[in-house]
């Protein structure tokens, strides 16, 4: 098993999609030299700043969330917007980063080792 790293990526005049990529892309271990995708790397990731993201007014009400309760007439939206006041600044953020990850068993384990500080 590899040693375990740290990275911090400061989040402050970026934008999401920005941040997100690079923080998926560290947590599966990309950035190490000993790359292996069948191996779970011991990356951690801190994002800092995550509350002075750029998000523009169309994106805060245009970016929209969907779940479904599997019932008929089950279908919830909610904007961007009501997110981050719902859940806070870091939660639309650690939602992009996990859809970046690729699904499999090591996805929850991947995501352990995302701190998100607002």
């Amino acid at each position: 098993m590899a040693k375990q790293s740290e990275y911090t990526i400061d989040a402050a005049g970026k934008s999401m999609g920005r941040v997100a990529s690079l923080a998926a892309k560290t947590l599966m271990g990309k950035t190490e030299a000993q790359y292996t995708p069948h191996i779970r790397s011991d990356v951690k990731v801190t994002i800092v700043n995550a509350s002075k993201l750029i998000n523009t007014d169309k994106k805060q009400l245009g970016k929209k969330y969907t779940s479904y309760s599997g019932y008929p007439g089950g279908l919830k939206t909610e904007a961007l917007g009501k997110l981050q006041i719902r859940k806070g600044h870091g939660e639309p953020l650690r939602r992009a980063i996990e859809r970046m990850l690729p699904r499999n068993t090591m996805r929850v384990a991947r995501m352990k080792n995302l701190t998100i500080v607002v």
